[in-house]
């Protein structure tokens, strides 16, 4: 197949996700072209059959905001016309599905007809998506997909509740890459970290408000009160400078660390006892997939969809959004115990197995096939 694949480049969940599945379908020698404003931050080595197509928008003073959707669209068509793509499967809702409906448009006129699949990652439709400003749009794009799949069950019934959606939502979950995402030697690493067996205490987000990452700190303070323990914060972005100033006036400061960016964060987890994640809302909590891949288990929040990979009592534990006292009394049930620690660490990695990028990838591949059939068959 020739795949066309519409994403953010950046480190986010959505953008990671669409990149990892588009080079695992070129490494099965299907033609894989990206579309985007810049090269997709995973998008790290060459292949024959990975191609990377720059969206470029022109500036003008008449404009306010450069018009990147328009821009988007126009690629589009160019990259189906010139590349001959049998698919085009679009990630994220906002703007994407609406910039491919456009371009489907724009082509069906010219005798081309390019199915399109729309995957939903979660934000674009609880957060973004009901904004009154965008939502008529929204609901009209994933109409007129061809294909619209979700991450979780959650976020399946929330994108039906809100949206008058006619057609059915397939979900196939997100996926961790077990290859890259597993348990590496690094224990000069955690020395240096942890020089007295201190446990280790991991996060890694975007840092904006949603993933509530002052709660991070919240619970790892109570956790350092009653055993040795490290914190390390992986990531960046807007909450990270309040954060840090925050830290810097309390006494458990010397105790966190903040790495920024790292393009090796599997490296980090493999260090990890323990994996905090108490967002506001997540459809899937990739971090966490890829957390409990390197043996790390998670405390997380209840939300959204991270009960359906965080298993309460199994891999981790589950709490309400903003309950730092019972996500530091669960962190502790996990860290004080050696045996406690090992068996959570396990269940952790068996769980992550079930979401291997070989498992799942072909369940997109087959929803490709059948996309692509049911178009012919309309035309």
């Amino acid at each position: 197949m020739n795949i066309g694949i519409i994403c953010y480049p950046t480190y986010g969940g959505s953008g990671v996700v669409a990149t990892e599945l588009g080079k695992s379908m070129g490494s099965k020698g299907h033609k894989v072209h990206f579309i985007s404003y810049d090269q997709p931050a995973r998008l790290d080595f060459f292949s024959e059959n990975l191609f990377y197509h720059e969206v470029n928008v022109s500036q003008y003073p008449l404009f306010k905001y450069p018009p990147y959707e328009i821009a988007l669209s126009s690629k589009i068509v160019e990259i189906v016309k010139s590349a001959d793509l049998d698919i085009l499967h679009v990630h994220y809702a906002i703007p994407h599905a609406a910039a491919a409906v456009m371009a489907k448009n724009v082509l069906k006129e010219q005798g081309i007809h390019i199915p399109i699949i729309t995957t939903l990652h979660g934000t674009d439709i609880t957060l973004v998506g009901r904004d009154a400003t965008y939502e008529p749009v929204i609901n009209y794009s994933l109409n007129h997909s061809d294909g619209v799949t979700a991450v979780s069950e959650s976020l399946k019934r929330d994108t039906t509740s809100l949206f008058q959606f006619q057609n059915d939502i397939k979900v196939i979950p997100n996926f961790v890459d077990i290859e890259r995402f597993s348990k590496k030697p690094k224990e000069h690493f955690k020395l240096a970290v942890a020089p007295n067996g201190e446990r280790i205490v991991v996060h890694t987000s975007n840092f904006r408000k949603v993933k509530r990452v002052d709660d991070v700190v919240a619970v790892f303070k109570r956790i350092q009160e009653q055993i040795p323990a490290r914190l390390l914060m992986v990531g960046d972005g807007p909450e990270r400078v309040n954060l840090e100033r925050e830290c810097r006036k309390s006494a458990i400061c010397e105790k966190v660390s903040f790495l920024g960016k790292q393009d090796a964060v599997e490296e980090i987890l493999s260090i990890g006892d323990l994996f905090l994640m108490p967002s506001e809302t997540e459809s899937f909590g990739l971090a966490a997939l890829e957390a409990m891949a390197c043996e790390v288990p998670v405390v997380s929040t209840n939300t959204g969809g991270l009960p359906e990979v965080n298993i309460d009592g199994v891999t981790g534990f589950t709490s309400n959004v903003g309950d730092v006292e019972h996500m530091a009394a669960r962190s502790l049930e996990i860290l004080k115990d050696d045996a406690v620690l090992a068996r959570f660490k396990s269940n952790a990695l068996q769980q992550a197995n079930a979401y291997d990028i070989g498992k799942i990838c072909p369940l997109y591949e087959s929803y490709y096939e059948q996309i692509i059939d049911k178009s012919l068959q309309a035309i």
